[in-house]
């Protein structure tokens, strides 16, 4: 009885100890909230991004210097490359507007890896580029059928030859005329006989009637001269025959003609039919007109004047 009783003393006392010595867990342990321990989190996460600012930046840094750098490069070596092609096919004879053609088309395709390659370089998947390809393919196909029908008409031109680089041509559709100055991928370029340049569809020339006058590097050159009733017509067709054969523009080795054309209601109306090189068809017109209206003067031959006689009958 004696040894239990000293046992429940010695407990009580253990437990009073104990009692007396604890502290509130969170003093002793040390124990945050939630919202705390989040903060700190969120501290520790700005700290390491900070700390890791400059090295992404220097690294963003480089890589954009290196890309622009290889963009240059690549620019130039495009360059160089459509410069090589262009030589190499010059010096192969192959016409200039094939020339034109296939330098477009090097330019664009080229163009674009480059392009597909800085973006590919940037982090964007190859396998994504290939489904935004296709989708913008099928998109651009919708949206740009007469641009992809003068794709087609440029490579006809190309292959069927209708006219090229410095043919003098003109098209019936809207008239217009010209001598050619360019073929590229999509549009065909002019240079009118006033210095105008016109752009002109390939999909429009390829589908669409024309007349070429140089074809065959000569023309053929017509003009009508009027005189009046009065006037010998043996004397001005000699006259305009001398002018013609004095001329240096006009080929000698083809037929030329000085004609009676039409009897109009007040003049006499003069063909005139001689051949000239293309390129020097409009010169030698505007020569043989200004030289012809000299020499009718000085032989005393005039250009009448439309007239209407009206005689008035007295009843």
């Amino acid at each position: 009885m004696i040894f239990l009783n000293r046992l429940a003393e010695s407990s009580i006392n253990v437990l009073y100890d104990v009692d007396n010595t604890q502290q509130p867990i969170d003093d002793q342990f040390g124990m945050q909230t939630v919202e705390d321990i989040s903060e700190n989190i969120k501290s520790g996460a700005l700290q390491t991004y900070l700390n890791e600012l400059p090295d992404r930046l220097i690294a963003v840094g480089v890589k954009v210097l290196l890309t622009f750098i290889i963009v240059l490069v690549g620019v130039k070596l495009i360059k160089m490359f459509r410069k090589a092609v262009s030589k190499a096919l010059t010096k192969a004879n192959v016409e200039k507007g094939v020339i034109q053609f296939t330098d477009s088309l090097i330019k664009t395709v080229l163009t674009i890896l480059l392009i597909l390659w800085v973006a590919v370089n940037f982090g964007v998947e190859a396998t994504s580029i290939a489904a935004l390809i296709s989708s913008v393919s099928i998109a651009i196909g919708l949206a740009l059928q007469g641009s992809l029908s003068n794709f087609a008409g440029g490579i006809l031109i190309l292959l069927l030859k209708p006219f090229k680089v410095g043919d003098y041509i003109k098209e019936d559709t809207h008239s217009n005329e010209g001598t050619v100055k360019e073929i590229n991928l999509f549009y065909t370029k002019l240079l009118s006989y006033d210095n105008k340049t016109i752009v002109l569809p390939n999909g429009t020339l390829a589908n669409s009637s024309m007349v070429n006058f140089s074809d065959d590097g000569k023309r053929r050159l017509d003009l009508r001269i009027s005189i009046s009733y009065e006037a010998d017509i043996k004397t001005a067709r000699e006259v305009i025959e001398k002018v013609v054969d004095e001329n240096k523009l006009i080929l000698t080795d083809l037929q030329k003609n000085v004609f009676v054309a039409d009897l109009s209601e007040s003049c006499v109306t003069l063909g005139v039919r001689c051949f000239v090189k293309a390129d020097e068809y409009f010169k030698a017109r505007w020569g043989l007109l200004e030289d012809i209206k000299y020499a009718l003067d000085e032989n005393g031959i005039s250009i009448p004047y439309p007239q209407l006689d009206v005689h008035v009958k007295e009843k």
